[in-house]
């Protein structure tokens, strides 16, 4: 089975085509600054060859047509033709209390993600546009759609509720939802494997770790609870996000005259990494290389990130009770040997004991614990379009 696997930002579309029996990788690439100045297509196939070119649309309809002329080109393409396609699975970061599981697409479920746009009205609108430019150009191909936030549904209501009113969830839906649960549950049905075990067998503290940051308390193969709430902010030091902060600190500071608007793009855009180390990036390999240079803002952020991340990975242990394992994966958390080694020498209180030799490994599943270690820990690469092809085919049945 052929399956066209799609991720529709605001300005940019990414796209995987996978032969799914092998889970093989055709192609892969995205059209970026969509509706801006100058967009481009960057294309990938499987052998290696990959190419840019300048793309002339002004749409995600547009980006897709361009797309499918290059899975299907003589020279380039990687398909004999578009009817090759058999299915389409769409990542929507959204689903909030409508969707625990991922759904083939139809007016009801467009309804719902409409909906919940005002719970993601940066990516919701963006995914939908994804899914009606598809319906457009593979008319009667099903679509299906893998939401970021339903594998975080199995959380019981004492993990996902704030202590508020009831009426404000009642009314608004305020409560924890989680996300970046489509790379949570792939690292966790990987990780089990490694294990050799199920994983509705495991007790698993995940880490996904790149500009954007959550960990997940996994048991059994639910989730018990996840740092991420509401929205994206909360929880781990990120790449600009503050995550965990008192909220009294935002009603200081609007009481203060900051706007709405401006305390928003603070906490969300001006934070976390980027605000703490004031180096100008929020790379963690910049910022490593800063402190290597003897700047102490950027140890200060740098220390920060590794004492919220083993704060949560602590309390996790205590939730999951003798977890099989604490999982890094994400940019930071599978190519950042330095940042990686800092939080790994920080779980010895766990039983966690960090083999540097095995340690010096990126994006390749691995072990890194020594083997006296009674809560090992692993590298495990995440692959969110593989998973969302998975999800597509037993949506399907196929």
């Amino acid at each position: 089975m052929k399956i066209l696997v799609i991720n529709a930002g605001s300005s940019s579309l990414k796209f995987t085509m996978y032969r799914t029996r092998e889970e093989r990788m055709l192609a892969m690439g995205v059209v970026e600054r969509i509706g801006l100045k100058q967009p481009r297509l960057i294309y990938e196939r499987e052998d290696g060859r990959e190419f840019e070119e300048e793309a002339d649309v002004v749409n995600h309809e547009d980006a897709l047509k361009l797309i499918c002329d290059k899975l299907a080109d003589p020279e380039v393409g990687v398909l004999e033709s578009l009817e090759e396609v058999q299915a389409i699975g769409h990542r929507v970061v959204h689903g909030a209390e409508k969707f625990s599981q991922s759904v083939k697409v139809n007016e009801d479920v467009k309804r719902a993600i409409r909906m919940c746009s005002s719970l993601a009205p940066l990516h919701n609108p963006a995914n939908l546009g994804g899914i009606e430019a598809c319906e457009q150009v593979f008319p009667g191909i099903p679509n299906v759609v893998v939401f970021d936030t339903a594998y975080h549904q199995s959380m019981p209501p004492h993990s996902y509720l704030y202590a508020m009113p009831q009426e404000y969830y009642r009314e608004y839906g305020i409560r924890k939802y989680g996300f970046h649960g489509t790379s949570h549950h792939f690292v966790a049905d990987a990780t089990a494997r490694m294990l050799g075990k199920d994983p509705k067998d495991c007790r698993l503290i995940t880490c996904h770790l790149g500009n954007g940051c959550s960990i997940a308390a996994i048991k059994n193969g639910q989730v018990l609870d996840t740092s991420m709430g509401l929205t994206p902010l909360s929880g781990l030091v990120m790449g600009t996000r503050c995550g965990d902060i008192d909220p009294g600190v935002i009603l200081y500071m609007l009481r203060k005259g900051m706007t709405v608007d401006e305390m928003d793009s603070v906490l969300n855009k001006k934070s976390g990494l980027l605000g703490v180390a004031e180096i100008g990036s929020s790379d963690m390999r910049d910022l490593m290389q800063a402190v290597e240079d003897g700047n102490k803002n950027a140890e200060t952020a740098v220390n920060m990130f590794v004492h919220r991340l083993v704060f949560y990975i602590g309390g996790y242990y205590a939730l999951l009770g003798n977890p099989d394992a604490v999982v890094f994966t994400g940019g930071i958390g599978e190519k950042n040997i330095p940042a990686r080694t800092r939080v790994a020498d920080n779980l010895q209180a766990l039983g966690c004991y960090l083999d540097h030799e095995a340690n010096q490994v990126k994006s390749e599943p691995r072990v890194i614990s020594t083997p006296e270690s009674t809560l090992k820990a692993l590298v495990m690469p995440t692959d969110e379009e593989l998973m969302i092809a998975r999800e597509t085919v037993a949506v399907l049945g196929q």
